[in-house]
């Protein structure tokens, strides 16, 4: 049984950081997409950040593109989102996702669809 478990959230002010982790277990994904996305109160899950199996492609929202950065370490099954100069729009919910099959697409890799596999959430809250 394949599981997600995000951790690191929490409550930080504006310009702060942290660091957000996602465990996986039950499933090797060293050649599989993973993504984090997010979801704040009243709105649709959003795509926040993805990489490749290898590291060697990532792709990010434009809210975000210059504050995060996406990164895994294989050999722990984790997949990480730094995030740095944090807003108050960047709070929500953040979910870990992994995609069943193996490969990465430039035309998927930020649709929620494209995903199989996704932790239970983490809140991160950014007070003003």
């Amino acid at each position: 049984q394949v599981q997600l478990s995000e951790s690191g959230g929490g409550l930080v002010q504006t310009g702060d950081s942290l660091r957000l982790s996602c465990a996986a277990s039950g499933q090797t994904f060293s050649y599989n997409a993973m993504g984090w996305f997010r979801q704040a109160p009243g709105t649709e899950r959003e795509f926040v950040a993805a990489i490749s199996g290898g590291g060697g492609s990532k792709d990010y929202s434009d809210s975000v593109k210059g504050r995060f950065t996406i990164s895994r370490d294989n050999a722990k099954n984790s997949v990480y989102l730094q995030m740095d100069s944090l807003k108050p729009e960047d709070t929500a919910i953040y979910y870990c996702a992994a995609d069943r099959e193996s490969g990465y697409s430039s035309y998927s890799y930020y649709l929620a669809s494209k995903y199989d596999y996704w932790g239970h959430g983490i809140q991160v809250t950014v007070s003003s």
